[in-house]
């Protein structure tokens, strides 16, 4: 496959830097825990902790400091996508076939324009560790109850661990995902409980498959001590039945009443965003015994009891602080943190008498992005083996298609003719980004996190690099073609969304190159461009 030719208009230039700087960025950062940063400290925190940097921001960020930064940030009014999604829903004629795309649009527009830049972007960061899909044949019609589901995570997005598990376990969207929602109980019959509930809660929700240290290690080596048996998931599944669709009664009706019921006797219009309530009848009325996990629930206690003694063990599991903490830290700042980085931030998850309570996801995600680690690039790993530097070429992480595409945004501050940012599905590999929010193939998300992609350096040292697994000649070609298109429309093409490049050419002269150069630099690279790149594209240009 070739790149199509690029056109030579007055946006060849920046079609050119962005292209480049876009797929090729790393999010890397240096020393700053004493505020004003410099521009480019700036830039690196906002890249980490938002949708993309702009110049505007980068500069409040200077004047106030970092940590005013994150208290305004931790007070903002969060950004609803259910209510975006409910009133575009309303306004569709009846019969009208109910989709994915008022979803996407509420995504795009509050990823560029919300105030509440931090828990957007952790939202979505948590949205690809508790993993609901509309790709699920079941879920793809509902739009009210993913945008639900998603403010759920962001609404707990700066809370406590503890209720963000509760919110996740109980939500319908999560129920019909990962079928908890009508599971039954034996009661008598030879019926077993439905286990997948049970089985990814522990696998990708809190503890993981093995033992952990603080600092991410297993406790055992070379082999490893498994967090949980068979015997677990059959005891947990047990607690995880009863539950259904939120309403006015618990009626055998309305337990079993299905997807696509909508008979108004036992189907409350607002059942895809209300949470699922118990129906005693048909939780397991049989001991809830998981050995490893310690949980041994007698048949007496009722099934609400039940979960919160589950996800009480879960929620104070020691595998919880490294295992989640670990996963933040790959979503926002590296692929490959230390030991001792995941370890502060495990701290930071745990309790500190009179401080603060465990669970604590404001200090979870300020120790992650402002470790000393994520914000200096040049990082020694005796761990590893030989011994390796990590520096700004080569820490960080490959920043994923939807955040390429949405720094492009924001640095150079996309306006939207319908005021709706009509990006629309972005799946498809060779024609655009290959990832669309919310719309993961898998409940893993888009890629693993321990995804080693073959031949490549990082796989040389054992280091993984997650966003490689969709990463391929393909998709690379999509990218690259999808972005010549949308850098070069203008106001007068017949597109949606287009971006103000005015400063940019107000500085696209021989005189001010440098200073062009600079600029998307900072706002693309955190100032990190190599020489080499500069050179071809300064060449380029001229």
């Amino acid at each position: 496959m070739k790149i199509k030719s690029l056109n030579i208009t007055k946006h060849a230039s920046i079609l050119l830097l962005t292209t480049l700087l876009t797929s090729c960025g790393v999010e890397t950062s240096t020393t700053s825990d004493i505020p004003p940063p410099t521009a480019t400290q700036a830039a690196r925190i906002l890249t980490q902790a938002t949708f993309g940097p702009t110049v505007e921001e980068i500069t409040r960020l200077q004047t106030i400091g970092a940590g005013a930064w994150f208290n305004d940030q931790f007070t903002k009014p969060q950004s609803k996508h259910f209510d975006y999604v409910n009133q575009a829903l309303s306004q569709l004629p009846a019969n009208t076939n109910i989709d994915d795309a008022t979803f996407i649009q509420s995504f795009w527009k509050q990823a560029i324009n919300a105030d509440d830049q931090l828990r957007q972007r952790v939202t979505f960061a948590l949205s690809q560790i508790f993993v609901i899909s509309f790709q699920n044949d079941n879920l793809v019609n509902r739009p009210r109850g993913i945008a639900s589901y998603y403010d759920m995570l962001g609404s707990h997005a700066f809370g406590n661990f503890r209720n963000l598990l509760e919110g996740v376990t109980k939500h319908p969207m999560m129920g019909i995902y990962l079928s908890s929602l009508r599971n039954q109980g034996s009661n008598g019959t030879a019926r077993e409980p439905d286990e997948n509930y049970a089985r990814e809660i522990m696998q990708l929700f809190t503890v993981g498959l093995r033992m952990l240290n603080l600092d991410g290690s297993d406790t055992t080596t070379p082999t490893f001590t498994p967090t949980y048996t068979n015997d677990d998931i059959k005891g947990l599944a047990k607690v995880f039945t009863g539950w259904s669709w939120g309403g006015s009664d618990k009626s055998a009706n309305r337990f079993n009443s299905s997807i696509t019921d909508t008979n108004p006797a036992y189907v409350d219009p607002n059942r895809d965003h209300i949470s699922m309530q118990l129906y005693p009848d048909f939780h397991e009325s049989l001991p809830k015994i998981c050995p490893t996990l310690g949980i041994n629930i007698s048949a007496s206690v009722t099934g609400d009891e039940s979960m919160k003694i589950a996800l009480d063990t879960l929620f104070n599991h020691p595998n919880v602080g490294p295992f989640i903490g670990r996963q933040l830290i790959q979503r926002l700042v590296t692929s490959n943190p230390s030991p001792g980085y995941i370890s502060r931030v495990a701290a930071a998850f745990e309790a500190i008498p009179g401080v603060r309570p465990r669970g604590d996801m404001k200090a979870v995600i300020q120790a992650v992005i402002t470790d000393s680690e994520a914000l200096n690039p040049t990082t020694d790993r005796p761990d590893l083996v030989p011994p390796y530097t990590y520096n700004a070429d080569n820490a960080g992480k490959i920043r994923e298609p939807v955040i390429r595409l949405s720094n492009w945004i924001r640095a150079f501050h996309v306006v939207s003719k319908s005021g709706n940012y009509l990006v629309g599905r972005t799946d498809t590999p060779s024609t655009s980004l290959g990832q669309t929010p919310m719309r993961s193939p898998t409940v893993f998300n888009f890629y693993r996190p321990d995804y080693q992609a073959p031949k490549t350096e990082a796989t040389k040292i054992n280091q993984v690099s997650p966003e490689m697994q969709i990463t391929d000649e393909l998709s690379v070609f999509g990218y690259l073609n999808y972005m010549n298109g949308v850098i070069q429309r203008t106001s007068s093409t017949n597109s949606d969304f287009y971006a103000d490049y005015s400063p940019e050419l107000a500085l696209a002269t021989t005189a001010n190159l440098d200073l062009l150069l600079d600029r998307i630099s900072l706002l693309l690279l955190q100032k990190n461009m190599s020489p080499d790149l500069r050179s071809k594209i300064k060449t380029s240009m001229t």
